[in-house]
C-alpha cells in the first residue's frame, strides 16, 4: 500500500470516530433537554393548579363577605 492510501484510510477513521463521538454527545443532550423540559412541565401544571384554586377560594372569600355584611344590616 501506499502512503497516500494509508493516509486516506486514516483520515477515513479518524472522521468515522469523530461522528460517531458527535452522534451520542448530541443523544444524550437531547434526552437531558427532554428531561428538564418534562421537569419544567411539571412545574407550570402545579403553579397552574395553585392559580386555579386561588382563584376559586378569592370567590368564595367575596361571598363570605358578602354574607357577612348582610348578616350585619340584619341587626
Amino acid at each position: 500500500m501506499s502512503d497516500a492510501v494509508i493516509a486516506a484510510l486514516s483520515a477515513l477513521g479518524t472522521g468515522l470516530l469523530s461522528l460517531i463521538g458527535v452522534y451520542f454527545a448530541n443523544c444524550k443532550s437531547s434526552a437531558l433537554i427532554a428531561y428538564r423540559l418534562e421537569q419544567l412541565e411539571k412545574k407550570v401544571d402545579k403553579h397552574n393548579k395553585v392559580v386555579e384554586r386561588t382563584y376559586i377560594l378569592e370567590g368564595q372569600v367575596t361571598e363570605l363577605q358578602h354574607d357577612v355584611r348582610d348578616l350585619k344590616g340584619a341587626k
